[in-house]
C-alpha cells in the first residue's frame, strides 16, 4: 500500500490487518468432517437436522471444519457454534430450502431492527474466528420467494420487505475475526450476506449474484454491514438486484439512543468489479452513523448509483469522512443525495431528527452517467458540508442539483 493509502479519511492509520489478504487454508481450520463421511447424501432431500447435528458434534469435540463435498446438498437454517468453520469444496452447492417453514422464527436483526423474524441459511452468533470459505457455492434457491413477493406487491403496494417472509443467505453477528473467502453466494431470497455488531471482518475474492430479469430478486443486497468496525471487502465480484455494499446501523426517531444500534467505522472496499447493482456504496436506509469509509479502485459496468446517501426524515443520521476514488465505468447517478421515505415512521417524535453529511470526497474517477448529482431542490434540515469533488472525468447528460456543493 502506498503511504497515502494507509490512512482513513480522517487521518486514522489503517491497521496492518487490512493488508493481510491471504485466503485461509483448509488445513488451518482444524479437523475436517465431510458430510459424505458422516453418511449424509446429496439425494435431493433436505438434511437440516443431520447437518446441524454434525455442527453440534464438531463443537462438542473441540471444533473443526465442516466440509461440503462436490454435489448439491439441501438444508434449511443452520446455526454454527464457536470453533466450527464451513468449507464448500469445488463442485459443491449448499442449496437452501425454499420453504419458509425450514427457517424457524427466532430473535434476529433485520432492516435496522432487532425483532422476531426468519434466520438465514447460514447463521453464526458469537463465533469469534469463524471462517466461511472454499471455491464452491451457497445458493439461496430464491425464485419461489421472489415470485411470491412481487405477487404480494401487486395487490398491496405498501407491503414491506418482511411481509413476504424470506430468509437471508448468511447472517453473522457479535463475532470478531471473521473471514468469508472465495465463495459464490447466489440467489438469496432476501439479503445475501449480513454482518451485525462484528469487528475485523474480511470478504476476500467472493462473488455475489442475483438476477434482475426475467424475475427481479428483490432486496438481495450483496453485503450489508450493520453496526460493525474494521471491515475489508476486497477483490469481490458483485452482480445483484439491489445494493452492492450497504451500511446499516439502525432506524427510527430515537435510533441513536438504542443500545442495539451503532455506527459503522473503518470500512474499506477495494479492487472490486460491479457488474450490476443499485448502489455501489450505499449509506442507509437504516444507518445512524458511518465514519471512515473508503471505496476505491473499482470498475462498474452498470449501476444506478455510485455513492448513494439515503437520508431518512424519521431517523437521526451522520455520514462523515467518506472517500470514493479511482473508479471507472458507468452509473445512472454519480452522486445521489436521497430523501428516503420508504416505510416512514416518526412515532411520537414531532421534530425532524437532525441529519448531516460532511467530509465527503470523490476524486480521480472516470465515469459515464445520466446525472452528475441527483439531489432534492429543497435541502432544508440537512447539513451538507465539506464535499470535495476533485480530478474527475464525469461524462453526464444532466448536471442535476449541484448548487449546494462548495
Amino acid at each position: 500500500m502506498r503511504a497515502a493509502e494507509k490512512c482513513f479519511p480522517d487521518g486514522t492509520p489503517m491497521e496492518k490487518w487490512f493488508g493481510e489478504t491471504e485466503a485461509p487454508e483448509l488445513s488451518a481450520m482444524g479437523p475436517a468432517c465431510s458430510l459424505a463421511e458422516a453418511g449424509i447424501r446429496p439425494d435431493g432431500r433436505i438434511h437440516t437436522a443431520e447437518i446441524q447435528a454434525l455442527i453440534d458434534r464438531t463443537h462438542e469435540n473441540g471444533g473443526g471444519v465442516l466440509v461440503i463435498p462436490a454435489g448439491t446438498w439441501m438444508s434449511g437454517a443452520l446455526f454454527f457454534r464457536p470453533g466450527v468453520h464451513l468449507y464448500i469444496a469445488e463442485g459443491a452447492v449448499l442449496l437452501g430450502s425454499d420453504d419458509p417453514a425450514d427457517y424457524p422464527v427466532t430473535e434476529t436483526r433485520i432492516e435496522g431492527e432487532s425483532c422476531l423474524y426468519l434466520p438465514a441459511l447460514i447463521n453464526a452468533d458469537r463465533c469469534d474466528g469463524f471462517t466461511l470459505s472454499g471455491p464452491g457455492t451457497i445458493d439461496g434457491n430464491g425464485l419461489r420467494s421472489w415470485k411470491a413477493f412481487w405477487q404480494r406487491r401487486s395487490w398491496n403496494p405498501e407491503c414491506t420487505n418482511k411481509d413476504e417472509q424470506r430468509p437471508r443467505l448468511v447472517f453473522i453477528s457479535s463475532s470478531r475475526n471473521v473471514t468469508i473467502s472465495g465463495l459464490r453466494l447466489q440467489n438469496a431470497a432476501f439479503w445475501t450476506s449480513h454482518v451485525y455488531r462484528c469487528r475485523y471482518v474480511k470478504y476476500l475474492n467472493c462473488s455475489f449474484y442475483s438476477p434482475y430479469e426475467p424475475v427481479k430478486a428483490p432486496s438481495t443486497d450483496a453485503i450489508d454491514i450493520d453496526a460493525c468496525e474494521d471491515v475489508l471487502v476486497k477483490g469481490c465480484e458483485i452482480h445483484v438486484n439491489d445494493d452492492g455494499v450497504a451500511l446499516k446501523g439502525g432506524k427510527g426517531p430515537w435510533a441513536d439512543r438504542q443500545p442495539e444500534n451503532g455506527s459503522n467505522e473503518r470500512i474499506l472496499i477495494e479492487d472490486c468489479h460491479y457488474a450490476y447493482s443499485h448502489g455501489c456504496l450505499t449509506l442507509g436506509s437504516e444507518a445512524i452513523h458511518c465514519r471512515n469509509v473508503i471505496l476505491r479502485r473499482i470498475r462498474v459496468d452498470d449501476g444506478f448509483n455510485l455513492l448513494w446517501l439515503k437520508f431518512r426524515p424519521d431517523t437521526p443520521q451522520l455520514f462523515e469522512y467518506i472517500t470514493v476514488e479511482d473508479v471507472s465505468g458507468k452509473a445512472d447517478n454519480f452522486l445521489n443525495v436521497h430523501r428516503w421515505t420508504q416505510f416512514f415512521n416518526p412515532g411520537e417524535r414531532t421534530d425532524v431528527p437532525p441529519s448531516a453529511a460532511r467530509h465527503i470526497t470523490m476524486r480521480r474517477c472516470e465515469v459515464t452517467c445520466d446525472t452528475y448529482c441527483q439531489a432534492p431542490e429543497d435541502l432544508t434540515g440537512y447539513e451538507l458540508s465539506d464535499f470535495r469533488l476533485e480530478n474527475l472525468r464525469v461524462d453526464y447528460k444532466e448536471r442535476g442539483n449541484t448548487g449546494w456543493i462548495r
